[in-house]
C-alpha cells in the first residue's frame, strides 16, 4: 500500500469539520467588522484617490506606464484612522515608530476577535489558543530603515556636484531625520512573523503562532496550517487570516511596472471592459475551532470549514501567470476534503482580481470542474470582494472568506459590483455560474440541502488554494448584521409630554403602547436617516400642538390617542392574489426578515423535481432589457407567480403575527383565498405550499400545440357598462367583481384583445393583465379535478377565524368537506372581491391589512368603500421600492392607530457600542506611524537648517555675435557632354 496516497483512516475535513465561531475585520472604509459586511450588503465601492499621507501623487504619478519610477494608477482601498492605545497592549510609546503599523494594528483586529468569539466564557483557554496569519513579502518599516543606509549614495552624489564633504554630511544628516532610526525595537518591529508574535505575547496565547507567506493566497495558507493544528489536537482555538498594510508607493510600482494595475482606475472583476486590478489594505481574522467542541461550548458558528485544497502550477511559462491545470488541481483536492460535489456549491467567491487574463482563466478553471459534476446551467453565483475594496493581497483571502461566513450566516448572495456587461469571452449562459451583482436572498434550493460556498486564492509562485465552506442552522432565528429598517415609537401621556420627550433626545420605545398615551411613529434605515425623520417628527408636533392625528409623506404618523373601538372596528387580512406578482417580490424584505425568507425556504422545497421557485422569483441579476422581460413572462406562469406570491404574503402575515398582528377575518382574492385559510389555521405550512405548488401546476395550460389558454382584462366601468360591451363579443366572461367600477373579463384571447380596443373606443379605460390564463372561466376548467385531488389529499382544518369566500354563496366553516369543496371549485367561479369586502364591513371590520406583493387590494378597498370610515393599508410598496421599510412603516402606522402590537425587531442584531480608547489615544492608518517630534523636526531642519554656501554670483559676460565665416566659391561647371 501507499500510504502517502491511502489510509485505513479517513483524514479528510468533511470528517472532522471546523466552526467559524469569530470574525474580525479592518477593511477600506470599514473600522470593524459590522461596516465591513455593511459595506458589502450595501454594494459600497470603497475605492478612492490615493491620500496624502501615503505618496506624493506628483512626484509619483504619470499615466505612461513606461515612465522609470512612476506608477499609472493613484487609486486603491485604504483603512480608515483607527484609534490605537499603545497603554492598553503593554506597549511602550516611544516604540511606535519602529514597530510596523501592522504589527499594531492587528493586535487591534485580534482583540476584537477573541471578544467577537466569546473568550470571556469558560471555554476558552489561551494556553491551546494558538495563531497563524498570512504575511507577504517585507513590512513596511523596511522602507523607512533601508532609507537610512542609502545615505552614502546620497553623499557621493551631492559630492558628485561640486559640493564640499560638509556640505554632503549636512544634507545626509538631513535626509535621516525623515526616517525611524535604528534601535534596539527595529529589528523585531520590522519582521512579518512578529505580527503573529505580538498578538501571542500581549493576548498571551500558548499556542502555535507563525506566519505563513503564499503572496497573494497567504490568508487562505495560514488556514491550511491552523486547521492542521486543530486537527491534530495541539491547540482548541485558533486564530488565523490575513494581514496588509501595504499600500505604499513601494507597493504600486510593483503592480505597475508587473503591469497588473487598472488603468481607469476602477476594479471590475469579471466585467467586460474590466483593465486590471486595483490594490487595497487590510486586516481580516478568523476564530476557528473544532466543530464538535463549538457545538458542545454552545459558541456561535458563523459557518462550518468542510475541504481545503493547495496545489502548484509546476513548471510553466511564468512564475506569475495563472495556470489552469494547477487551479484545477487544487479544487478537485478540495472537494475531494469536503467529500461534496462542486455542484453543492451555489457561491464562488473567486481570486477575481480584475485582470483580463487572470479572471479567463479563473473562470475556465471553476466551469471544468463543476460541468464534470452537473449540466446544469446558472445556479451558482459567482463574485469578488475586490471589486469594492480592492486587491488587499495578504489578506484577500480572508476577505473573501469573511465575506462567505457572513453570507452563509445570513443567508444571503452578496453583491459584486462594477459589473456593467459580463465578459463576453465567458459563456455565462451555458455555464454553471452567473456574475451576481446585487444583494439578494439565498434561497434553500431543494437539490442542495446545505448552503455552500467556496472561495479561492491564488498567488505568485504558482500557489492555489480553495476552501469549501457550509452553512451551520437554517438562520430562521438569525440577528441580521446589516443595516435594515427599524421602527422608532415613542409614547407619552398627552402630546406636550411627547414633545419634550422627542426633544430631549429620549431613547425610542417599544409597544404595545397604552391607549390614552399620544404616539408617533416611523421606520427609518440607518441612524442619519432616523435622525432626520425625528427632526421632522418634532418639527410637525411643535406645528400642530391640537392635532388629533396627522400623517406625513414621509412616512411619520402620530396620533393624540388610540383609535376608539368604533373607528378601529374589527381587524381584517387581505391576500393577494394572482397578477400582483413581480420579480424580486419584496426582495429588501425577505433580505432583512428571516421569516420572509423562510418562507420561500418552505415554498421551493415543493419544486425538487423542477426549476426551483427561487430561481424563478429572485432569477440572476439581468444585464439587458430581453432578459428582463423573459424573467418577467416566466413569473407569469401560474406554477411560479402563486406560490411566490404565497411565500411572500406568508412570510410578512408571520413577522406581524410575532410581533402581535390577530386579525378577526381573513379574505383572499383569487389565490389568496389559500393563504387566508393558512393564516386562519386550517392548513399548516408544509399544506399550504404543496397546495400552492399544486394549484399553479394544475391551473398551467395544458402542453398542447395551439392551445389557448384564454386572457384577462381589467374593465373600469360599472358592471352593467361591461355587460353592453360583453353583449357583442362573444366567448367572454366576467371573472371578477373588483369593485364597482372595476369588473375584470377573461376568455379568448382573441375576443379579449376585441373587448380592449372596444372599451378604448368608448372611452372606457381597459387594460390587458399580467396573467397566462383566462382564470375563474371555463378556460381553466382542466384544473378543478387535478387540484381538487390534492386538496381531498391534504391535512385541512376548520379554521380558528372568520374566512370569506370569494364565490358568491359559498363560505367556510366547520364543516371540513365542505371547505375542501368550496376550495378546488372557487377556480372556474368569478371571484367577487366587492361583495365580500361589503360583507365584512357590514359585520364591523374596519381596519384591512394586506399581505402579498403590491397593493393592489388596498386600492380596491378605497374603490369599494369610499368616504366610508375605514383604515386600510399594504404591507408591500410594489417592484423598485424597499419593501423592508414598507413592512416597518405599516407596524408603525398599526402601532400608532393602537392596535397592541410589539414594535422592537427581534431580528436585528444589537448595535456595535464603540467604548472610546481610554487614556492614550493615537490615530493609526496603513502609513506608519512618525512621531509629532519627529515630523517637526525634519520640518524645522528643511525650513531653518544648514544651508550650502554658494560663492557669490557674478555677471555673466555679453559676448557679440561671431562674424560668420565667407560662403565657399561655387565649384566650377562639369564639362559637356560629349
Amino acid at each position: 500500500m501507499n500510504v502517502s496516497q491511502d489510509s485505513d483512516l479517513d483524514r479528510r475535513l468533511a470528517r472532522d469539520p471546523i466552526a467559524i465561531v469569530g470574525l474580525s475585520a479592518l477593511y477600506p472604509k470599514s473600522r470593524d467588522l459590522r461596516e465591513f459586511w455593511a459595506n458589502v450588503a450595501a454594494a459600497a465601492d470603497c475605492i478612492e484617490d490615493v491620500p496624502a499621507t501615503h505618496w506624493d501623487v506628483d512626484e509619483f504619478y504619470d499615466p505612461d506606464p513606461a515612465v522609470p519610477d512612476k506608477t499609472y494608477a493613484k487609486r486603491g482601498g485604504f483603512i480608515p484612522d483607527t484609534p490605537f492605545n499603545p497603554l492598553e497592549f503593554g506597549l511602550p510609546p516611544n516604540t511606535l515608530e519602529v514597530t510596523d503599523v501592522l504589527q499594531l494594528l492587528s493586535l487591534v483586529v485580534a482583540r476584537d476577535l477573541l471578544k467577537d468569539a466569546g473568550a470571556d466564557q469558560p471555554w476558552y483557554d489561551a494556553s491551546r489558543t494558538g495563531v497563524v496569519l498570512g504575511i507577504t513579502g517585507a513590512n513596511q518599516l523596511t522602507q523607512p530603515l533601508t532609507a537610512r543606509l542609502q545615505t552614502p549614495v546620497l553623499k557621493e552624489v551631492v559630492r558628485s556636484c561640486g559640493l564640499s564633504d560638509r556640505d554632503a554630511e549636512e544634507i545626509a544628516a538631513k535626509f535621516r531625520l525623515a526616517y525611524a532610526p535604528w534601535e534596539e525595537n527595529s529589528f523585531p518591529g520590522m519582521l512579518g512573523n512578529v505580527v503573529a508574535g505580538r498578538i501571542a505575547n500581549r493576548l498571551d496565547l500558548g499556542g502555535i503562532n507563525m506566519t505563513v507567506d503564499a503572496a497573494c493566497a497567504s490568508s487562505l495558507g495560514a488556514v491550511k496550517a491552523a486547521v492542521s493544528e486543530l486537527l491534530e489536537r495541539r491547540a482548541d482555538t485558533m486564530l488565523v487570516g490575513g494581514c496588509d498594510a501595504e499600500n505604499t508607493i513601494f507597493m504600486y510600482l510593483c503592480f505597475s511596472k508587473t503591469p497588473a494595475l487598472s488603468k481607469s482606475g476602477r476594479i471590475r472583476p469579471f466585467d467586460q471592459d474590466a483593465d486590471g486590478t486595483l490594490i487595497g489594505e487590510g486586516i481580516g481574522m478568523l476564530a476557528l475551532r473544532r466543530l464538535s467542541d463549538a457545538e458542545r461550548d454552545g459558541n456561535q458558528v458563523y459557518a462550518v470549514l468542510r475541504g481545503i485544497g493547495a496545489a502548484s502550477d509546476g513548471r510553466f511559462k511564468s512564475i506569475y501567470a495563472p495556470r489552469k491545470e494547477g487551479q484545477v488541481l487544487a479544487l478537485e483536492r478540495a472537494y475531494h476534503d469536503a467529500d461534496c460535489s462542486p455542484a453543492s456549491v451555489e457561491l464562488f467567491e473567486a481570486h477575481g482580481t480584475g485582470t483580463a487574463v487572470g479572471d479567463a482563466t479563473e473562470l475556465s478553471s471553476l466551469a471544468a470542474v463543476i460541468s464534470a459534476a452537473t449540466e446544469e446551467r446558472q445556479y451558482a453565483a459567482v463574485g469578488s470582494v475586490k471589486s469594492q475594496i480592492g486587491h488587499t493581497k495578504a489578506a484577500a483571502g480572508a476577505a473573501g472568506m469573511i465575506k462567505l461566513s457572513l453570507a452563509l450566516h445570513h443567508k444571503v448572495l452578496p453583491p459584486t459590483i462594477n459589473v456593467d456587461q459580463p465578459n463576453s469571452a465567458v459563456d455565462f449562459a451555458n455555464g454553471p455560474f452567473y456574475v451576481n451583482s446585487a444583494l439578494r436572498p439565498w434561497v434553500r434550493d431543494p437539490k442542495r440541502p446545505k448552503r455552500r460556498a467556496a472561495v479561492s486564492s491564488f498567488g505568485f509562485g504558482g500557489t492555489n488554494f480553495h476552501l469549501v465552506l457550509e452553512e451551520h442552522g437554517d438562520g430562521d432565528d438569525l440577528k441580521v448584521m446589516f443595516p435594515v429598517a427599524q421602527v422608532h415609537l415613542w409614547h407619552a401621556p398627552d402630546t406636550a409630554a411627547l414633545t419634550a420627550a422627542l426633544d430631549g433626545d429620549a431613547p425610542a420605545q417599544t409597544g404595545p403602547v397604552p391607549e390614552g398615551h399620544a404616539r408617533i411613529a416611523f421606520a427609518a434605515r440607518g441612524a442619519e436617516e432616523a435622525a432626520a425623520l425625528r427632526e421632522l417628527a418634532l418639527r410637525e408636533l411643535r406645528a400642530r400642538p391640537d392635532a388629533e392625528s396627522w400623517t406625513h409623506p414621509k412616512g411619520v404618523f402620530f396620533r393624540r390617542r388610540a383609535a376608539d373601538a368604533a373607528e378601529r372596528g374589527k381587524v381584517g387580512a387581505l391576500f393577494a392574489g394572482q397578477g400582483s406578482q413581480y420579480v424580486n417580490p419584496g426582495m429588501t424584505a425577505v433580505l432583512a426578515v428571516p421569516p420572509l425568507r423562510a418562507a420561500f425556504d418552505r415554498a421551493n422545497r415543493h419544486f425538487e423535481n423542477a426549476e426551483p421557485l427561487s430561481r424563478i422569483a429572485f432569477p440572476p441579476p439581468a444585464f439587458d432589457d430581453a432578459t428582463r422581460t423573459a424573467q418577467e413572462t416566466a413569473l407569469r406562469a401560474t406554477e411560479y407567480a402563486q406560490p411566490a406570491i404565497g411565500a411572500l404574503a406568508a412570510g410578512q402575515f408571520r413577522y406581524l403575527s410575532e410581533l402581535g398582528f390577530a386579525p378577526e377575518g381573513h379574505l383572499g382574492h383569487s389565490f389568496g383565498e389559500l393563504t387566508a385559510l393558512w393564516a386562519a389555521g386550517a392548513l399548516d405550512d408544509d399544506t399550504y405550499f404543496a397546495l400552492a405548488r399544486a394549484r399553479g401546476a394544475a391551473m398551467a395550460p395544458p402542453a398542447e400545440a395551439g392551445f389557448d389558454a384564454g386572457a384577462m382584462a381589467a374593465v373600469s366601468a360599472p358592471e352593467e357598462r361591461v355587460t353592453e360591451l360583453l353583449a357583442g363579443i362573444p366567448d367572454l366572461h366576467v371573472c371578477n367583481r373588483n369593485a364597482p367600477d372595476q369588473i375584470v373579463v377573461g376568455g379568448a384571447t382573441e375576443a379579449v384583445e376585441k373587448l380592449v380596443a372596444a372599451a378604448r373606443e368608448a372611452g372606457i379605460k381597459a387594460s390587458r393583465l399580467p396573467v397566462s390564463a383566462a382564470f375563474h372561466t371555463p378556460y381553466v376548467g382542466h384544473a378543478v379535478e387535478a387540484f381538487r385531488a390534492h386538496v381531498e389529499a391534504a391535512q385541512v382544518t376548520e379554521p380558528r377565524g372568520a374566512v370569506y369566500a370569494n364565490t358568491r354563496g359559498a363560505s367556510y366553516g366547520a364543516d371540513v368537506a365542505a371547505n375542501r369543496r368550496v376550495l378546488a371549485e372557487q377556480l372556474i367561479h368569478p371571484v367577487d372581491f366587492a361583495a365580500r369586502v361589503e360583507e365584512m364591513y357590514a359585520a364591523g371590520f374596519r381596519t384591512f391589512v394586506e399581505f402579498g406583493p403590491k397593493s393592489v387590494l388596498t386600492t380596491l378597498v378605497r374603490r369599494i368603500l369610499g368616504e366610508r370610515p375605514h383604515t386600510v393599508l399594504a404591507v408591500d410598496a410594489g417592484p423598485g421600492k424597499d419593501a423592508d421599510v414598507a413592512l416597518k412603516q405599516a407596524v408603525a402606522r398599526l402601532a400608532v392607530l393602537g392596535l397592541p402590537l410589539q414594535t422592537a425587531d427581534r431580528y436585528v442584531a444589537a448595535p456595535v457600542e464603540r467604548e472610546p480608547v481610554k487614556g492614550m489615544s493615537i490615530m493609526l492608518n496603513g502609513i506608519n506611524y512618525v512621531s509629532p517630534q519627529r515630523k517637526a523636526a525634519y520640518r524645522e531642519a528643511i525650513e531653518s537648517g544648514y544651508r550650502v554656501a554658494l560663492p557669490a554670483a557674478t555677471p555673466a559676460p555679453v559676448l557679440s555675435a561671431p562674424v560668420p565665416p565667407p560662403a565657399p566659391a561655387a565649384p566650377p561647371a562639369p564639362p559637356a557632354p560629349a
